[in-house]
């Protein structure tokens, strides 16, 4: 049997946040703002920053991901969601 994360599972949560100088509404689940949040304290960073930085290196891959997508990413390759 698994057992549901603490806190239960949650449905995406939508923000916008202002990139290269357009609003942009992006959805994501409660613990990925969480963690997303953390890693922009960690580094010194508004959230818009380091949401602006992850999709400046996004829209450089051949067949980029939704910026969504591209977040969560980053977060579980950079240890960021254990």
């Amino acid at each position: 049997m698994i057992d549901a994360p603490p806190g239960g599972f949650r449905g995406p949560v939508k923000r916008s946040i202002t990139i290269a100088g357009h609003q942009t509404s992006i959805s994501l689940e409660p613990i990925f703002w969480d963690r997303l949040d953390a890693a922009a304290v960690a580094r010194g960073l508004p959230l818009s920053a380091l949401v602006a930085a992850i999709d400046a290196r996004r829209i450089t891959e051949a067949d980029p991901p939704n910026l969504a997508s591209a977040l969560r990413s980053w977060l579980l390759l950079t240890g960021a969601v254990a």
